[in-house]
């Protein structure tokens, strides 16, 4: 009789428990590929970090901005349905904001406050982490907005109906937090190794070793993201588990995140550990040409490894503007270096760089063609927020578009019809995937003719 009253209490001690825990919603709204995990990386990586923490009930879901069918009042829906299930209790919402999701999370948010939802509501992600001050003012139905990294900040906020003090978090009405949120990545579970990303059956994943990036770039946010991360790389020992999980599951493409993997000497552990794992996999790499060495390259050709250069312009002025400069003899050395190993690489551009013109643009195009570049690809100028170049966008004269993911358009140094030459040429080469490089430099000379 007394050990049956005693497992009555253990039951009714443990749902109590289990009902104090703290309800919380994890929303992402990204802009996906069709091959893409139907969870992104960075939304995974913060479900299982606040898995892992003790006294939180957490519930995910990823809506797809661009799919077809994509529609906010399902995410309305989908966040109200969960709020009715909290057994009364008042949960928090947590969302990434970004570039390409800013403008619906504003309608979003506005929506659900219209409609009841009372919960707490956190902001994270680059829109949050690089706002000036003055942040709640931008998101007046926001609650707290978490700047830097969020597994561990976000983890600590949603733990408890308090307002904690944390490093990186501000509380709507309470001085703004002049630090940033930092993540210790040889604590972070792994969002492949507990199966939040399914690998069984997935085809293509993303993967990260490291996160910051140690150059200066004006364009770019990466810049600040890892100045004050302790250590900036995963455990070697997680990323092994990681490639062996590859390896059985028999991925076919690894898009790897890395602002730029071949810095120092760890990215060659992990490239010996791919090798010696036999993947098999084709292996996207953000790479920079002036950091290439013989022994990467080595280990390159034993994998099938697709590096990708960010050279955006080949113009010293171009580059100085925006703190881009490009060792330009060591970029031709490295380009012979990857053709002589028959290594097959990507080359990315910028178009709508401060003092950057339709001729300038396009000799940068055909400086990579005429060097047997296999794909390059042009991008727009986006002034995401909090950079310097956002910042100082009127010494330029840079004017955006009105689209949802503002463009630059017009500049001191091109207008809007130049920028739409530009447009054009990155079109064509998007679509020149497979041809020899000399007959796409053919098309862009008739095609800049003809204009």
């Amino acid at each position: 009789m007394a050990l049956t009253t005693q497992i009555r209490l253990d039951v009714q001690a443990f749902k109590e428990r289990e009902s104090r825990r703290r309800p919380v919603f994890v929303l992402a709204l990204d802009w996906t590929r069709a091959k893409d995990p139907r969870v992104p990386l960075g939304h995974a990586s913060l479900v299982a970090s606040l898995r892992a923490a003790a006294g939180i009930e957490v519930s995910h879901r990823s809506f797809h901005l661009n799919s077809a069918d994509f529609q906010l009042e399902s995410v309305v829906e989908a966040v109200l349905d969960w709020d009715r299930g909290t057994r009364g209790q008042s949960g928090d919402l947590g969302i990434g904001v970004y570039i390409w999701n800013e403008h619906l999370v504003h309608c979003l948010l506005g929506e659900l406050r219209r409609r009841g939802f009372s919960g707490r509501i956190v902001l994270g992600g680059p829109q949050i982490s690089y706002a000036p001050a003055g942040v709640e003012q931008l998101y007046p139905e926001a609650d707290c907005f978490i700047r830097g990294y969020g597994e561990t900040a976000f983890a600590a906020v949603v733990a408890t109906r308090e307002q904690i003090t944390h490093p990186g978090v501000t509380w709507r009405g309470q001085a703004e937090a002049t630090s940033r949120a930092e993540a210790d990545l040889a604590s972070l579970p792994s969002p492949l190794l507990t199966g939040l990303i399914p690998s069984e059956g997935q085809r293509y994943l993303r993967w990260e070793t490291q996160r910051g990036c140690p150059y200066r770039c004006t364009f770019c946010q990466h810049r600040e993201s890892g100045a004050r991360l302790r250590n900036t790389r995963f455990p070697m020992q997680r990323l092994r588990e990681e490639i062996a999980l590859f390896a059985r599951a028999g991925t076919q493409e690894i898009d790897v995140l890395d602002p730029i993997f071949n810095l120092g000497q760890e990215p060659l552990l992990v490239l010996e550990e791919l090798v010696r794992q036999r993947i098999q996999a084709r292996i996207s790499l953000q790479c920079r040409f002036e950091l290439l060495k013989p022994e990467f390259l080595e280990l390159c050709t034993q994998l099938n490894v697709f590096p990708e250069f960010g050279l955006q312009t080949i113009h010293t002025e171009e580059g100085r503007l925006v703190q881009r400069q490009n060792d330009m003899t060591r970029v031709e050395t490295a380009m012979g270096e990857l053709a002589r190993r028959g290594i097959a690489y990507m080359v990315t551009l910028i178009y709508g760089l401060p003092g950057q013109t339709l001729e300038s643009f396009h000799a940068t195009v055909e400086f990579c063609l005429k060097r047997g570049v296999h794909v390059v690809r042009a991008f727009p100028l986006n002034l995401l927020r909090g950079t310097e170049l956002e910042r100082d966008k009127a010494r330029w004269g840079l004017v955006e578009s009105d689209d949802p993911i503002p463009m630059v358009i017009r500049s001191n140094s091109f207008d809007e019809a130049d920028w739409h030459q530009m447009r054009g040429l990155a079109a064509l080469l998007s679509k020149t995937e497979g041809h020899h490089p000399a007959s796409v430099a053919q098309l862009l000379h008739q095609k800049l003719n003809a204009a």
